[in-house]
């Protein structure tokens, strides 16, 4: 029997115990989570009664494995199922804020967005993209990849400001890679094709993951899908231990990693094994292990991330209409990045279905100022920003709040990760090491494709297969 240790309960660390799980007479299998939670960067956290996510993460593939994998964990709502371990199907509906004015997400060329900026600047979008169609740019950073799609007009409307919101770095900074993985095929093109499709009832042949119009969202938030996923492989023999940080991952000359060290109530624990999954950061994986040249542990530490705080705000009421899942928020008037309304989500996540229930998404860097401020300070900034946009009247308005900081929670494309090739070719130099997941791989990662990494790795572990090229290779099709 071999020793399998996985280190993050994540969507992609359970993904693969609960896979290996299903060979008890071949694996034990043990996850360490540094958390006192399961689920990652889509966890659910309780306070009060009110339940809130880490971002909402919708459930939406183009993949028929995860989905169905998805609904044997918790069967939809709409094939008759009932309880509480159900996924809802959810109609998404998305909109930008940007001057006082709600946009259609992604921006379509209708009524609305004719109404909100006038005939004249609806003109200079549709000339400034159809002038980027007959002019492409080579793209060298993000900020060509944009304008390559949807104009130099719209580009500065509606994606310049907020990616350097989001990143902290303009866009013409960032590896035209994140676009390629985020936004795949959407375009100004194939947006105009899905508004054609719908006024003549024709149903796309491949759907974009940002023009979706239906997702699953877990009937208590997007961490029950993970409860029930670390509860099914616990009954399969699985360990998992929380608060459990990996400190240390011993690696041979050879590259064999032959066993983990990790910190657990103050005690240190070594723990050997046979393989080894990490959906850690690579930057913490190669800052802990054994013989690691130093270029590449130069480039590990200098791998970029941005970091989040999310703000739970629960109000009596709203002074504008708000059905959205997500509004993105943009301009600079505000550094609020994105708002939920939990409520469109499930009314499960209320206590109290007669209030608002609001999540306000900041993005920012570890140990700067909005990081390091109390909660009381940044609960005050967001409250001001809501009545500002003038989503509640005053202060007064909000009922509580509770406030949310999470590390990593974006890898990001700049600085040393123009090498992350040779970061990889050395990772794989390990045999029985598979890094996996969104932080595991250093790739901005759907649940999905954080999923099929798992799948992958798995599937190379059964055959004993060293190739790892499939597992790497999740996400990066780029259309």
């Amino acid at each position: 029997m071999q020793r399998v240790v996985i280190i993050g309960a994540g969507p992609a660390g359970l993904t693969a115990a609960y896979e290996l799980s299903k060979f008890p007479e071949k694996f034990q299998v043990v996850v360490l989570e540094e958390s006192a939670q399961l689920g990652g960067i889509s966890k659910t956290v309780e306070y009060h009664g009110n339940r809130m996510d880490i971002g909402p993460h919708h459930l939406y593939t183009k993949v028929a494995a995860v989905k169905a994998w998805w609904e044997r964990m918790m069967p939809p709502e709409e094939n008759s199922a009932s309880g509480d371990e159900v996924l809802l199907k959810k109609n998404r509906f998305t909109r930008i804020l940007f001057k006082g004015k709600f946009f259609d997400y992604p921006v379509k060329l209708n009524a609305t967005t004719f109404e909100n900026l006038g005939f004249g600047e609806t003109l200079k979008v549709g000339g400034s993209y159809f002038k980027s169609l007959l002019f492409a740019r080579q793209e060298k950073s993000l900020e060509d990849f944009f304008i390559n799609r949807f104009g130099k007009k719209l580009y500065s409307m509606f994606f310049e400001g907020y990616t350097e919101k989001v990143w902290g770095r303009h866009p013409k900074n960032i590896s035209p890679e994140w676009g390629a993985q985020r936004v795949k095929g959407l375009s100004g093109v194939v947006v105009l094709k899905n508004m054609i499709g719908k006024a003549f009832n024709i149903k796309p042949k491949k759907v974009e993951t940002s023009l979706a119009e239906t997702f699953y969202y877990p009937k208590f938030g997007s961490g029950q899908l993970w409860e029930v996923t670390a509860r099914e492989s616990i009954k399969n023999g699985v360990e998992i231990f929380l608060r459990t940080r990996a400190t240390k991952i011993h690696r041979k000359p050879d590259g064999t990693i032959d066993g983990v060290t990790c910190e657990r109530c103050g005690e240190k624990i070594f723990l050997p094994c046979d393989i080894l999954l990490s959906s850690m950061p690579v930057k913490d994986l190669i800052a802990g292990m054994d013989a690691v040249p130093d270029e590449i542990r130069a480039i590990a530490t200098g791998l970029p991330y941005r970091d989040l705080i999310t703000i739970g705000v629960l109000v009596e009421k709203l002074n504008l209409s708000v059905p959205d899942h997500w509004v993105y928020v943009q301009g600079g008037d505000v550094q609020m990045g994105r708002f939920v309304v939990y409520n469109n989500w499930s009314p499960c996540m209320l206590s109290d279905a007669k209030n608002f229930w609001l999540g306000l998404e900041y993005f920012c860097r570890e140990g700067d100022e909005l990081w390091t401020n109390s909660d009381e300070k940044i609960a005050e900034l967001a409250i001001e920003e809501l009545v500002k946009k003038n989503l509640i009247t005053s202060p007064t308005a909000v009922k509580d709040f509770h406030i949310e900081r999470v590390k990593k929670a974006y890898p990001a494309y700049f600085d040393t990760y123009a090498r992350i090739d040779e970061l990889r070719k050395f990772l794989d130099a390990s045999a029985n090491l598979f890094c996996i997941g969104r932080n595991g791989q250093h790739r901005y990662n759907n649940i999905d494709h954080s999923m099929c990494t798992a799948f992958e790795a798995v599937k190379n572990i059964l055959s004993g297969t060293n190739d790892k090229s499939n597992v790497w290779d999740v996400n990066t099709e780029s259309n």
